[in-house]
């Protein structure tokens, strides 16, 4: 396993990370999608990627009924104590409690959603705390604030952010450098072969700033695992349950993609799913991408991921067989300059 520093960050995390939204989650209510693990499965695939050499643990609020993602892990914590071996990375902003006031990235909502989320995951500081979603009812400034202040008081370590524009990430990196605000170091952002839209404006930001990338649903949810086939869905998978999101990949993009996916699988013998996860960390200020496992056999399948080395000629063929349409200034820009 390697380690890179998450964005400007002296911190440093294994380029694979355990996503643990499916964590507690079996029953057909849980708010998420009913496609999970048992808190014991789960705490076996804790042990194997901590062994394997991950260091991060991303999870939210969320995740399973009533925040069971995180109490999972703080049971995990307190029977094997090995919190201080883990980055801790948990999100809050999406809604917990009734009321006016139960979501959101005001400062009344923050402090009480980290104080819960502190007492789930049974520790007195969160490593790597995210805004779930930028609140487009709460001034950046108030949220930043906020951070600022648990970050002060040693209850938070470093600061992230997940699913922003590109406009809103620019505007809070500017809020904290003019206010002297603790900064974003990370963003977390959907990003596959089959989803490249953060290419066009906020790869580029990150880059220019210095702000780590950590892709979710790095298979498209299951899509480029290489499962399913064109004209149906394997059944019992998430695409088979999530119609809006087969819809996004049942299209030429999509399967001249997995395509691709599966020539260079067969090529260096591995599995289309490690073939994306590698792809991924090809790509500019990606720093841990983020996985998730429903069994060891899945965890086994994706760790080996990170061991792959795809050569140019294989990252070419990824790269022209799923490539961006672009738009306006975008399209424009490449036929004056040749890039974009």
């Amino acid at each position: 396993m390697d380690y890179r520093k998450l964005g400007r960050s002296g911190l440093s995390v294994s380029t694979l990370c355990l996503g643990t939204m499916t964590f507690g989650e079996n029953s057909e209510k849980s708010m998420m999608h009913g496609l999970g693990c048992s808190a014991s499965d789960a705490m076996n695939i804790l042990d194997r990627a901590l062994d394997a050499g991950i260091n991060v643990i991303d999870t939210a609020n969320v995740y399973g009924d009533d925040g069971m993602s995180e109490r999972i892990i703080g049971d995990w914590f307190e029977a094997t104590g090995k919190r201080d071996r883990v980055v801790l990375a948990t999100k809050g902003r999406f809604r917990m409690w009734d009321g006016p006031n139960g979501t959101g990235a005001a400062r009344y909502h923050l402090r009480r959603a980290v104080e819960d989320s502190l007492r789930r995951l049974k520790t007195d500081h969160i490593d790597l705390y995210q805004i779930h979603m930028q609140d487009l009812d709460t001034p950046e400034e108030e949220t930043l604030r906020t951070l600022d202040d648990l970050v002060r008081s040693g209850k938070v370590l470093y600061l992230g952010c997940s699913n922003y524009t590109a406009y809103r990430l620019c505007d809070a990196l500017w809020t904290s450098e003019v206010k002297g605000l603790e900064r974003y170091v990370s963003l977390q952002a959907q990003y596959s072969l089959a989803v490249r839209g953060i290419e066009r404006e906020l790869q580029p930001l990150c880059q220019a700033k210095g702000v780590g990338i950590l892709p979710w649903s790095p298979l498209a949810g299951g899509f480029l695992s290489g499962k399913h086939q064109r004209g149906g869905r394997e059944a019992g998978t998430r695409l088979a349950r999530w119609n809006q999101w087969w819809m996004k990949f049942d299209n030429d993009r999509g399967w001249r993609t997995l395509d691709a996916v599966r020539d260079v699988a067969t090529e260096v013998e591995a599995t289309p799913a490690q073939v994306a996860l590698a792809w991924l960390l090809t790509r500019p200020m990606v720093t841990s991408v983020i996985f998730g496992a429903r069994t060891p056999e899945q965890l086994e399948d994706n760790l080996r991921a990170a061991a792959l080395k795809l050569n140019d000629a294989q990252l070419a063929t990824l790269d022209q067989a799923s490539a961006l349409e672009l738009d306006y200034p975008n399209d424009f820009l490449k036929q004056i300059a040749g890039r974009w």
